[in-house]
């Protein structure tokens, strides 16, 4: 393994919101109530963490997907995975 390798994410990340949408981070995985680090993108404290675990507020990284719209397809940033919803017909 390299110096450089990459973390693999705590977790499962769901889809990029297009530039300019919002994150849909609800699941409480991403706050530590612990301790605030510096965020990597602004480096002011916070309790919240990406997928990958990196300390990142959610509107730093929603304005770093809408600056970055190439990069951000990388998977940076990333919604929650949403639970998948059954046809109406699937009621029935």
């Amino acid at each position: 393994m390299t110096a450089r390798a990459r973390k693999a994410p705590v977790w499962e990340p769901g889809l990029i919101p297009a530039p300019g949408d919002l994150l849909d981070w609800r699941d409480g995985r991403h706050f530590d109530r612990w301790q605030d680090l510096p965020c990597v993108l602004c480096g002011q404290p916070t309790p919240m963490r990406s997928h990958r675990s990196e300390p990142v507020h959610k509107t730093c990284a929603e304005g770093w997907i809408a600056a970055n719209p190439v990069k951000a397809r990388q998977g940076r940033f990333a919604s929650d995975v949403q639970p998948k919803r059954g046809n109406a017909s699937d009621d029935a």
